[in-house]
């Protein structure tokens, strides 16, 4: 299983890379991109610190400059690489709370699933906000990918 996260997590890496050097390539970055391109960034980020019980940094919606997109997305990739090098057992239940502090309680596996859903779900908005914006988007589809 590790081989399939490690693979997902590679794809989510490629993805974000390239939404980033298109960001920075575009004069006027849509808000609604920014927001939503952080949103990614600090729930992936909030998710590691849930499965490593350490205390988050960013807040659900805080944004951040593009500038320093590329570093929270590289250290969020870094800390689930070794969450799931370190991992035996990914049925393992980890216990977290949410932001608005209800306990839960899920397989590892079906948490590192929701990181990755979780921010390709939100990929699509923002590329559907670069068309209405006037940009073409680049495509991030997984095939493409594998290709």
């Amino acid at each position: 299983m590790d081989t399939l996260f490690n693979q997902l997590f590679d794809y989510n890496f490629y993805c974000n890379k390239n939404l980033i050097t298109q960001v920075r390539a575009m004069k006027d970055v849509p808000r609604k991109s920014c927001k939503l391109f952080s949103h990614i960034l600090n729930t992936h980020h909030i998710w590691n610190k849930r499965l490593i019980s350490e205390d988050r940094q960013y807040d659900v919606w805080q944004i951040h400059k593009v500038e320093s997109w590329e570093d929270i997305h590289y250290e969020n990739q870094r800390a689930t690489f070794e969450v799931i090098r370190n991992t035996d057992n990914f049925n393992k239940r980890v216990e977290y709370e949410t932001t608005s502090g209800r306990v839960f309680t899920n397989d590892l596996k079906d948490i590192l699933f929701h990181i990755i859903n979780h921010s390709t779900h939100h990929r699509g908005q923002i590329l559907m906000d670069f068309r209405e914006n006037g940009f073409e988007p680049q495509a991030l589809d997984f095939i493409f990918y594998k290709r």
